[in-house]
């Protein structure tokens, strides 16, 4: 399988030129693993010893808790990267990542992503480069979901994490990651009460809804209310 051109998309390879890139990947020698859907692909508070991407499927990453439900903290498909946050701490992973559909996923080692080839050094660099970007990217998105999770009313909560998802879009009309069930989740709410929340924002002229679509119209009342 010829996995390059999905690799000089992802966030960890982009700018790479595909020739330098395979000279890099003999490097790493990354493993390929096919996975099967409820496969556990890293397990909370155990030890991490390699990166992966995936290159097929879809999978989910949660923490799971005590009383027995998870909150989820990512939703990946393909050119999803996960482990990256850990590389080589020695830290026990905080989250379970899991597939949610069959697939196919590239494995790199810590100990071979943090060794300095001898040849590809510009690659090379770039790839570091990259990497601690793509750290900083999720230290933010976490940042902002704690935000979130400190807004007081349902309303506040369901505003910001719309206001994010379009701002991701960068558009008022979007479709956001999470099925209804697992944005309650996410916003730390019940389905019933999202459900009845987006339903009043709706008949009030806020936004329009669709499954997982939504459009913003009152884009000035959502800035404001997503703040409360």
């Amino acid at each position: 399988m010829d996995y390059t051109p999905i690799l000089c998309g992802t966030s960890l390879f982009c700018g790479i030129p595909t020739e330098e890139l395979c000279v890099l990947l003999e490097h790493l020698r990354p493993t390929l693993r096919s996975c099967g859907k409820g496969e556990v692909l890293l397990q909370y508070g155990q030890p991490c010893s390699a990166m992966g991407i995936l290159l097929s499927g879809k999978i989910e990453a949660f923490r799971p808790m005590p009383d027995g439900h998870r909150i989820p903290t990512a939703q990946m498909e393909r050119g999803g990267i996960f482990g990256d946050v850990l590389g080589g701490t020695g830290l026990n992973s905080p989250v379970t990542v899991q597939m949610t559909e069959a697939g196919q996923v590239l494995f790199f080692s810590y100990e071979r992503l943090l060794e300095p080839p001898t040849d590809c050094t510009a690659a090379y660099s770039k790839m570091m480069h990259n990497l601690v970007g793509s750290i900083g990217n999720k230290y933010f998105s976490l940042m902002a979901r704690v935000e979130l999770l400190t807004l007081k009313s349902l309303r506040a909560k369901i505003c910001a994490y719309l206001l994010h998802a379009a701002a991701q879009a960068g558009a008022d009309t979007f479709s956001v990651p999470h099925s209804r069930a697992a944005m309650a989740e996410y916003l730390s709410c019940e389905r019933s009460a999202l459900s009845r929340e987006l339903s009043r924002m709706q008949a009030e002229g806020l936004l329009e809804t669709y499954k997982n679509s939504f459009k913003l119209l009152d884009r000035a009342q959502i800035e404001n209310l997503g703040h409360i």
